[in-house]
């Protein structure tokens, strides 16, 4: 077999089977770096491959894929992302999450693309990764400590405090449905329940050193256009606030637009916001910055607080969904808290996103009379409790009592478990809880929940243009014709058109190892043709921008035929009530709904999916060169497979019945 043909990648991966132990090394395939570049298309690629419908996310037949992409390790700002593929255990239909840091460089450094895990290990183990030595270790030391205790005792084992980690805390090893996979202490692939995947297969961490390089098509080239790209992000009129404050900043912003998803999503503004904000953040525990591999922001913080025995206590990452999640979704006001509950999650290994939004979900219950008192384990669910936010994070992660293997399925599998009418305040979209925006107040963003390929989520669009409005950046990516109703948040208009090129643009991204809060979060001009040009220089690959759109289209077009199988349709791309329904009572958004009803047919119009199922048309899948897939989606729909498996995910469906009760 010919050498990898292109430089940047490593050009080969690992793939481990936990049953037997045996460890197999390939070349990468070409055709997969054609046509899914890396990263996230690859992982979908396998993904659809190996992983049919029947099987179940926490079964050893479930894949954990580890990848990396082309530009990632390289010189290209914002070059350290890495992503986790499976089928999730919270949505039980496809199922990723992104992580930064060093681990990405490091695993090609060590001379991998990817690694694919597969099976379940009889005892707990961890997958340790030195150039050429790779070998399983035992665990069993490990299994129960949490995240921070995990990495320090395998850098103390190995001797090494440079090696890169991923670990897996208790949730993880108890399957709570969301549990996190941390990265190196401060950066964590979050969403999706990836962690309770490891935890199935008794996988507890993977340690990586590499000390190789990466061969470079043209070094000189890439170095002086890195330096270019570099210099437009630092001269961005949005680069000073982002690398001051990160993602905490955004919560004066979408405050007032009546976009900060408050008590369960019942308001969409906090009258408490300042005193979680960013800038107090900021003022009152920020320690210092941390960057991700090559990255000029720095988003990253360090942050300080004064815990048990007056002990200073520090945590990382503290994201705007955080301050969303464990503060205004709770109705909690007291930072401290939402730092402690960070620290906890972390340590634990839980989505701060899904575990805030199981506990606002068990709030409203109990607030309407849902949960019984005796239902309440001994805690106070009244909201903005301190003592229940953190004491229910410790309890869904070790599943304890009612309420904690209650709320470790998610919020909406606790309603179809609960019944009672619960699943009208399981605030989610396909099983996967809504991140911190009310698409009442962004027209697209509501589009881009429903649309997601891995259920409820704000990244995989991405549509920041009319967040609250870039009209340069706006006329600069779609021409000054669209203006201004391409930049108004309430308004309809072209949102479908930003939404799906978000997310052929944001496949590309994920599946290029590249970050898109460098790419698209600070509006810098990192876009289609920039970034075609940075793969050809970093890989030599013939590649421009119009093919680089078709192999964005490829990827999310998989994405949703896997989905597809598994019986998801046109009928599951719903929001919950409340943003369909119940006018905004908050900010700029007052009075408005989300018009799915507008944007969703001009959608999938321009999609080229079925209108009447959601689903890509045979035409659209030959024309991104997914002829092979057709005859088992067609298959699927024959046989009434795909419906078999809907009905058995597991979730309740999003509530959309009648609401004069709740007006």
């Amino acid at each position: 077999m010919s050498p990898f043909p292109y430089t940047g990648y490593a050009g080969k991966y690992l793939r481990v089977n936990l049953t037997t132990k045996d460890i197999s090394i390939y070349d990468l395939p070409e055709e997969w770096a054609e046509l899914y570049l890396g990263g996230n298309g690859i992982g979908t690629k396998i993904l659809w491959d190996e992983v049919p419908p029947e099987v179940d996310p926490l079964s050893p037949e479930n894949k954990l894929i580890l990848a990396t992409g082309p530009l990632c390790g390289g010189p290209m700002p914002n070059s350290s992302r890495v992503e986790f593929i499976a089928k999730s255990p919270l949505t039980g239909i496809y199922g990723d999450s992104n992580a930064g840091g060093c681990l990405g460089p490091e695993l090609k450094f060590a001379g991998y693309d990817l690694v694919i895990f597969e099976g379940h290990s009889s005892s707990p183990v961890y997958l340790l990764i030195k150039d050429d030595l790779v070998e399983l270790r035992d665990a069993s030391h490990l299994w129960g400590l949490g995240g921070y205790e995990t990495e320090t005792w395998l850098q103390q084992e190995l001797h090494d405090p440079q090696v890169k980690t991923v670990v897996i805390g208790p949730a993880g090893e108890n399957l709570v449905r969301y549990a996190a996979i941390m990265v190196s202490f401060s950066r964590h692939a979050a969403r999706s329940g990836m962690g309770a995947v490891m935890g199935s297969k008794n996988l507890k961490a993977i340690a990586v050193r590499g000390t190789r390089g990466i061969h470079l098509h043209d070094p000189i080239g890439l170095r002086d256009y890195s330096y270019k790209l570099h210099q437009i992000l630092r001269k961005n009129e949005f680069f000073t606030g982002v690398k001051s404050f990160g993602t905490p900043g955004l919560v004066s912003l979408m405050n007032p637009m009546g976009r900060f998803p408050t008590k369960n999503f019942q308001y969409g503004s906090f009258e408490g916001f300042k005193e979680i904000s960013g800038e107090t953040l900021k003022q009152e525990h920020f320690v210092r910055d941390i960057a991700c591999f090559d990255c000029p922001i720095g988003c990253d913080k360090t942050y300080s607080y004064v815990g048990e025995d007056n002990q200073e206590v520090k945590t990382f990452s503290v994201e705007y969904e955080t301050l969303n999640s464990l503060g205004a979704g709770v109705l909690n006001r007291d930072l401290s808290t939402v730092l402690k509950g960070n620290v906890i999650c972390d340590d634990l290994g839980m989505d701060t996103m899904s575990a805030g939004r199981a506990i606002s979900f068990a709030m409203e219950l109990a607030e309407k009379g849902i949960l019984s008192t005796a239902e309440w384990d001994g805690l106070d669910l009244s909201w903005g409790n301190a003592h229940t936010i953190l004491e229910l994070l410790r309890r869904i992660a070790f599943k304890e009592g009612f309420l904690g293997n209650l709320l470790a399925e998610g919020a909406a599998r606790a309603a179809k478990i609960l019944g009672r009418n619960a699943d009208r305040y399981a605030m989610h979209v396909k099983g996967q809880d809504i991140s911190a925006q009310d698409g009442r107040a962004q027209q697209s963003m509501g589009l881009a929940h429903v649309t997601s390929s891995r259920g409820a989520d704000h990244l995989k669009a991405f549509p920041v243009i009319d967040e609250t409005g870039y009209p340069s950046e706006g006329v600069r990516r779609y021409g000054e014709k669209y203006m201004p109703e391409l930049i108004d948040p309430l308004a309809t208009r072209y949102k479908a058109f930003i939404v799906k090129d978000g997310e052929d643009f944001g496949a590309i991204v994920d599946s290029s190892g590249n970050c898109k809060s460098g790419g698209t979060f600070v509006m810098s001009e990192i876009y289609w043709k920039e970034q075609a040009k940075a793969i050809h220089l970093m890989t030599g690959m013939e590649i421009d921008e119009e093919k680089l759109k078709i192999i964005g289209e490829r990827i999310y077009n998989l994405q949703r035929s896997y989905n597809a199988i598994h019986g998801i349709s046109k009928s599951d791309d719903v929001l919950p009530w409340r943003m369909t329904q119940v006018p905004s009572p908050s900010g700029n958004a007052k009075g408005s709904i989300c018009h799915l009803e507008i944007m969703l047919p001009q959608y999938y119009t321009l999609r080229g999916w079925d209108s009447d199922t959601g689903t890509p048309t045979t035409e659209t899948l030959k024309r991104l060169g997914l002829e092979a897939i057709v005859d088992k989606l067609n298959e699927s729909f024959r046989s009434g497979s795909g419906a078999q498996v809907r009905a058995a995910l597991g979730w309740a469906e999003p509530y959309t019945g009648p609401v004069e009760d709740e007006l």
